[in-house]
Formats: C-alpha cells, sequence, structure tokens
C-alpha cells in the first residue's frame, strides 16, 4: 500500500507560514489590547463617584488643581455629564464683546437655566471657571467641545460647543445661538467652590435656595 505523504513543516516565508504568522500576531495585539482596556478600567471609573452616590443626587467635590487653561474635564453628577472648562483671560475676555453676544438667542441669560449667582456674561461664580450640564436643550445629545475659534464651523466661531447631531452652537458661556434648532442655552447646575481648587456639584452656596428642577429645561 503506498504510504500517504505527511504534511511538512510550513516556511514563515510561505503564503500559509505569512497567514499564520500574521493570526499569532493579530490574537496577539487583541489580548494585549484587552489586557490594557481592563487595567485602565479601575483608574477610569475611580474618578467617578460611587452609583449610589450618583443614584441620590449627592453633591460631588471636584478638584481642578490639575485642569490647564484651555482645558475641559467631564464629571457625573445625578447621571449626568458636567462640564468644566478653565477659560484662558482671553476667552473670558471675548464672552462680553458684540461680536459674540450678537450671534446669540439669549446673550443676557434671561430664560431660568442657571442660578442666579451665574446669570452674568461668563455664567460662573468664577469667570474662569465654567460649569455646565453637557446635554444639548435640543433633543438631550452630547454637544463637542470645539474651543478653538474658525476651522470648520466658520470665521465667525469663537469657540464653544457644537451639537453634531443637529447643528446647534454655543459659546464657551454655554449661551445658546441663533437660528439654531436648540431652543435655551445649557443649564448651569447649582456649585460653589468649597476652596480654591476644589468646586461642590450639587449644592448651592450659603446664601442660595437655587432649585435645579426650576431650570426651563435639563
Amino acid at each position: 500500500m503506498a504510504e500517504t505523504a505527511q504534511p511538512g513543516p510550513v516556511d514563515a516565508h510561505t503564503p500559509e507560514g505569512g497567514t499564520r504568522r500574521d493570526f499569532l500576531s493579530i490574537a496577539a495585539t487583541a489580548i494585549a489590547g484587552v489586557g490594557a482596556a481592563c487595567a485602565l478600567w479601575p483608574l477610569v471609573d475611580s474618578m467617578n463617584p460611587a452609583a449610589d452616590t450618583l443614584a441620590a443626587g449627592a453633591p460631588i467635590d471636584v478638584d481642578l488643581k490639575s485642569l490647564q487653561p484651555g482645558q475641559q474635564i467631564i464629571v457625573l453628577w445625578r447621571s449626568r455629564p458636567i462640564f468644566i472648562v478653565r477659560r484662558t483671560p482671553d476667552q473670558v475676555t471675548k464672552l462680553a464683546t458684540p461680536e459674540v453676544k450678537g450671534q446669540l438667542r439669549d446673550p443676557q441669560s434671561a430664560a431660568n437655566q442657571q442660578p442666579p449667582y451665574a446669570q452674568n456674561d461668563s455664567r460662573s461664580v468664577k469667570p474662569e471657571y465654567l460649569v455646565l450640564v453637557g446635554i444639548c436643550t435640543h433633543l438631550g445629545c452630547i454637544p463637542e467641545f470645539v474651543p478653538q475659534p474658525g476651522g470648520s464651523l466658520g470665521a465667525s466661531w469663537q469657540g464653544g460647543y457644537f451639537c453634531p447631531c443637529h447643528g446647534s452652537r454655543y459659546d464657551l458661556a454655554g449661551r445658546v445661538f441663533q437660528n439654531v434648532p436648540a431652543p435655551y442655552n445649557l443649564p448651569v447646575p447649582p456649585y460653589h467652590f468649597v476652596s480654591d481648587t476644589v468646586i461642590r456639584v450639587g449644592e448651592n452656596p450659603a446664601d442660595s435656595t437655587f432649585d435645579f428642577n426650576s431650570v426651563e429645561q435639563i
């Protein structure tokens, strides 16, 4: 009986060898990626309050000392994204200019979308720091932070938020532009500074009784 030829070892330089080598490379990369994601998750998760804290709507403290001018961080309060921006001096100055305010639907923040202590051009306790509920007042999408002037949003764009869902725009105080779908400025939650670099989101200053549930639209 004729002997059946046994397959020899696969040469890594043949097409079959290349396919096997590529598969092993991809598999190793995928495993490494999963491992990195698992290692990263506890770090990311530890930056947010515990689930029971979020569910209860309890105030949260946020340390701002590592936040650099022009940067934004996002935290969760009442399961909502809270945008916190450290504005540059130039960004703060532009908020009061006719060039910016002339494009806005509610430049004076007349609608009840913020506490009385944030009803100013910067819509904040300290002009340097912006604190907003990061949910578009049109249909509840999450706006993108686009702080740089110009670019794809046009020469008149001075920086702010753009909602990619339906094109709503807000300035760097969360004030809505004219002729966009969103009807109101982004809400400002109750908050106050407990130290020079720590804010407490979800709690008014001692002299305020602002009720976040009273805003026109969350």
